[in-house]
């Protein structure tokens, strides 16, 4: 009879631990937040064209915040597939944070033009973080 380990863990490095488990915590914090106290604002980032009731999409993104930032802190022989669904799933709220802005939808303290364009500036960020802090460090 033979056993067999699981595989361990791909390499990090502490900066990408410690940036991965930031992301996790604040993930968890909006998803929270979408079940909760910032339910009515983020229904300002549901596009109209989407054929579901808004609450229960806030209600459903919020589930999955939690679920992947709870991925992210206690994952960590996955951390890089968890990373990978984040940032996918940091492009697919991209629609919502486009419809905010183009229909001028204040929520979050974003009222503004200027402050809601910031806003979309930031998301590719948000996927380059996902990215980087549970991606495998390269060889020097």
């Amino acid at each position: 009879m033979t056993t067999s380990a699981l595989p361990s863990p791909p390499p990090t490095t502490p900066a990408r631990t410690t940036a991965r488990l930031i992301l996790a915590g604040a993930m968890v914090f909006a998803g929270l937040g979408h079940l909760f106290w910032a339910r009515r604002a983020f229904r300002a980032q549901v596009p109209e064209f989407v054929p579901l009731d808004e609450d229960a999409v806030v209600v459903a993104s919020g589930g999955v915040e939690i679920m992947l930032g709870a991925g992210l802190a206690v994952l960590t022989r996955d951390r890089v597939l968890v990373g990978r669904l984040l940032a996918v799933f940091f492009a697919a709220v991209f629609p919502g944070n486009l419809a905010q802005y183009v229909h001028k939808r204040n929520a979050f303290g974003l009222d503004t033009d200027n402050k809601r364009l910031v806003r979309l500036v930031f998301q590719p960020a948000l996927i380059a973080w996902a990215l980087w802090s549970t991606g495998v460090p390269r060889k020097r």
